[in-house]
C-alpha cells in the first residue's frame, strides 16, 4: 500500500490551485498549509505538494465514489480553465464498470478520476 504521494513543482500557487480545485471532489481536504501543502481524506494524509524540479511523465488516479464525481470533477476543472486531456468514459478494456476522465495539472502531470461502480 502506499503511504503517501509527493509532487514537486516550479508553479507552486497555480499547481496548488489546480487540486484544491479537484480533490474536493473525491473527499480530500487541505490539512497542511505551510511551505509543503499536505492534503488528507478521511484520516489519511497522503497527498503533498512541494517546491522542487517537477517530475513528468507522471500519471496517477485518485478513486472517485461514482461516475457522476467523474463528470462533475471534469466539467469543474474546464470551467477553471484547467487542461482536459480525456472527458469521462468507460475503458472494457481494463474492465467494464472503469470509468475514467483524465486532466493535466499546470506541470503536464496526467491525472486520472477513475470509479470502479457500475452506474
Amino acid at each position: 500500500m502506499i503511504d503517501h504521494l509527493e509532487v514537486q513543482t516550479r508553479q507552486f500557487g497555480d499547481v496548488f490551485s489546480f487540486y484544491q480545485c479537484v480533490l474536493p471532489h473525491v473527499g480530500y481536504r487541505l490539512e497542511v498549509d505551510g511551505p509543503a501543502k499536505g492534503f488528507a481524506n478521511g484520516d489519511r494524509l497522503d497527498f503533498f505538494i512541494v517546491e522542487g524540479a517537477p517530475s513528468t511523465d507522471v500519471h496517477f488516479a485518485f478513486r472517485a465514489p461514482d461516475r457522476n464525481v467523474v463528470d462533475t470533477i471534469f466539467e469543474t476543472a474546464g470551467s477553471e480553465g484547467w487542461t482536459q486531456e480525456r472527458p469521462p468514459a468507460l475503458a472494457p478494456h481494463i474492465h467494464p464498470n472503469y470509468y475514467a476522465a483524465y486532466l493535466r495539472d499546470p506541470d503536464g502531470r496526467l491525472i486520472e478520476f477513475v470509479t470502479h461502480v457500475e452506474s
